[in-house]
């Protein structure tokens, strides 16, 4: 088959296409990064990833049977915004049923809703109905916060731990999620191309941590035990605005200390994984260099 993947130069993106074409199977790429270096030798045609021209972007994907998408942006900078991001993905995919895609894969969120009071799960909320809505044959993967040696969460709650003698939890640390490895998402996402149904899965991992918990067993693994101290949501992403300002970075989104807070990282429904690497094992495995360096964001992305 022919497939577009969005974000084929990027994170989950890159681990999605390596599958793909492992599978023998034909991937081109849209991309805002153009120049970045293609880590596929060549294979993987880059087209830009222009929402302004939606004539381009479906005589690029005429001929194309599957559309696996992963295009979001984490936080607002100048232009490029969450309300623009659902703005855009419409246009994605009205282009894709345009030009005769039969399916397409979508990554997600676990818990978006259409009345959320944050921008970025109801967001995800409206991408999801224009996925469904489009015609196309689709599955939704609703992952949480991914882990691997690309990461950004992870890697840096372990720089932090590396490079402070204290860390400040926002409240009490209580609020749970369930990470997924990267790999195991770009499984179930390669998988889902050659599915005929319909459907919507979450994503996550086979632990179930409370925040506190993942911050001891990352500080345990890499040999940098901490004091935990809890801290006022606000103050603590204070505190993580400020650290910010020394890596030239966004460390942490008021969005993302109140969906952690209201359990929104966490599966509902029953299987809870259909995943099988556990953080507490991969940890282990790369403990000598997670949280080496730091993993900025804004370096990534802009």
């Amino acid at each position: 088959m022919k497939i577009a993947v969005t974000g084929a130069f990027s994170y989950s993106g890159k681990y999605i296409t390596r599958r793909l074409l492992e599978r023998g199977e034909e991937v081109i790429t849209f991309t805002n990064h153009p120049k970045r270096p293609n880590p596929f030798d060549g294979k993987v045609k880059a087209f830009p990833m222009d929402f302004s021209n939606e004539e381009e972007l479906i005589k690029t994907l005429r001929g194309v049977d599957v559309l696996v998408n992963t295009y979001w942006v984490r936080f607002d900078k100048g232009g490029n915004t969450q309300p623009k991001a659902v703005e855009n993905t419409r246009i994605l995919v009205s282009a894709a049923a345009e030009a005769g895609v039969k399916r397409i894969v979508h990554i997600s969120i676990t818990n978006p809703s259409a009345d959320s009071h944050l921008p970025y799960f109801r967001g995800k909320a409206a991408n999801e109905k224009a996925v469904i809505d489009s015609g196309m044959g689709y599955a939704i993967l609703r992952p949480t916060v991914l882990f691997g040696k690309e990461d950004i969460l992870i890697n840096n709650i372990a720089w932090l731990l590396r490079s402070l003698p204290i860390f400040g939890l926002p409240g009490d640390g209580s609020y749970k999620l369930s990470p997924i490895y990267v790999d195991d998402l770009a499984d179930l996402a390669a998988e889902a191309v050659y599915k005929k149904e319909n459907y919507i899965w979450d994503a996550v991992g086979p632990d179930e941590f409370t925040f506190k918990e993942m911050v001891e067993l990352i500080g345990q693994s890499i040999g940098k035990k901490r004091l935990l101290i809890s801290l006022p949501p606000r103050l603590a992403l204070f505190a993580a605005q400020f650290m910010s300002l020394f890596v030239n970075d966004v460390m942490l989104t008021p969005e993302e200390v109140d969906g952690l807070m209201a359990n929104l990282l966490i599966s509902k429904e029953l299987p809870r994984s259909r995943c099988e690497t556990s953080l507490r094992k991969w940890l282990k495995e790369n403990q000598e260099t997670v949280g080496k360096n730091y993993a900025s964001e804004l370096a990534r992305h802009f």
